[in-house]
């Protein structure tokens, strides 16, 4: 099917290619620079200065299908202007399109309460807060998430949370005031996708401990702000359950398709600048007589470069376009291969650009090793390479039974 944007999508590609020119590609340099000064326990200027620029410029909550609090396009739509958000680290919060407030903004959007949706979705939406999901446990291998011990225990008209969680992104950002925490409420439930569940945590509440934040290949602050949480007698109302015990794999899947997609979008964009800061140092660096651009190796890295982003970029698009007809259930098989697939194509894309750059590419002057410690973690993210290579296998395998 063709996958040209609409004239709509036309107009914001263009509005938010000048808003980039404009104001993020700019102070990328000082975004670094404060997140390395700074660290990740502190808010940096730069994006609360661009934040008001952004929703002035009507560029802002993009996301968000089949939802009457986003900007009401789908997820085909939503897909090239994610793209020119993922050439820059600095973009996505700006237009408050970052993970992973979109992932809990969608799961509070879809599931829910009138009153929790008042008291955490509109301060989000807002760009007034910030949030984290609490999932992956460091005691156990939470690729499989049945493994989960974190306990959410019923007490009278509350609930006791206790738990011990890692790589919960967001969580050491002063802004951070809501947790989507996932633990068990039924344990010995016969089906083990039903003995989870998901309830909001207030991050101020009593026995909620940040325990230090998590380098990613050395980074702390960007590209993410991954961190340890420890939640101790957390006693949080009744009401903070999400959609009803039991229901947390079903929010789960709800919540990581749209996710892992919006990575795999941004991801398109990150390599897509990769291969551009490739071309353009080399063709501006000699060696042995000749630009380093005319070399056959050169030549061929930027080849396959293209010839990768633009495979990966139409089975991202396949995806988007069954997650908008066929709901993300059934389109489980296509955001499993982009899961897959683009974050390798990145990887590889990212690692030629930084080997065209030689040693320089292996410092902060180009922006390349922040990329390449995004497409790796990604491979990890919402899901490691082999959980999802798993589940295509079995897709497929069940087509002959």
């Amino acid at each position: 099917m063709p996958f040209d944007p609409s004239p709509k999508v036309q107009d914001l590609q263009k509005r938010l290619t000048a808003f980039m020119d404009a104001h993020i590609y700019p102070n990328e340099q000082r975004h670094a620079e404060e997140a390395e000064r700074l660290g990740p326990w502190q808010v940096y200027p730069v994006i609360d200065e661009l934040k008001p620029k952004a929703r002035a410029a009507g560029l802002w909550n993009l996301f968000l299908p089949e939802s009457a609090h986003g900007a009401g396009l789908s997820n085909l739509d939503y897909a090239p202007l994610c793209e020119i958000m993922g050439r820059s680290f600095l973009a996505p919060e700006v237009f408050n399109c970052s993970a992973p407030d979109t992932g809990n903004m969608e799961v509070l959007a879809r599931y829910g309460t009138p009153a929790q949706q008042e008291r955490w979705l509109k301060p989000l939406l807002a760009g007034e807060i910030r949030s984290c999901f609490a999932m992956t446990e460091p005691k156990v291998a939470s690729s499989d998430a049945t493994n989960i011990e974190s306990s959410i225990r019923r007490d009278g008209d509350h609930y006791v949370i206790n738990g011990h969680k890692w790589y919960t992104t967001n969580a050491t950002d002063p802004r951070c005031k809501i947790a989507i925490f996932m633990g068990k409420t039924d344990p010995d439930h016969a089906d083990r996708h039903k003995q989870q569940s998901m309830i909001l945590v207030p991050m101020d509440t009593p026995g909620v401990k940040v325990v230090r934040p998590l380098p990613v290949f050395g980074f702390y602050g960007m590209p993410d702000r991954a961190s340890e949480v420890i939640f101790d007698n957390v006693r949080v109302p009744a009401t903070n359950m999400l959609l009803g015990e039991g229901r947390g794999f079903e929010i789960a899947q709800g919540r990581l398709g749209p996710g892992r997609i919006h990575h795999c979008m941004r991801l398109i964009g990150l390599a897509e600048r990769a291969l551009e800061r490739m071309c353009r140092r080399t063709r501006a660096r000699v060696a042995f007589g000749k630009r380093v651009s005319e070399q056959g190796v050169t030549l061929e890295r930027i080849a396959e470069s293209r010839i990768a982003i633009e495979q990966a970029r139409l089975l991202t698009l396949q995806a988007a376009h069954r997650m908008d007809t066929v709901g993300n259930k059934v389109a489980k098989t296509e955001i499993a291969m982009i899961k897959v697939a683009v974050p390798a194509m990145a990887e590889k894309v990212v690692n030629w650009a930084i080997q065209a750059h030689g040693g320089g590419g292996t410092s902060n002057d180009f922006g390349l090793t922040h990329a390449y410690a995004m497409a790796r973690v990604l491979r990890l993210a919402d899901g490691p390479d082999e959980v999802h290579r798993e589940q295509l296998g079995k897709l497929e395998l069940r087509k002959y039974a």
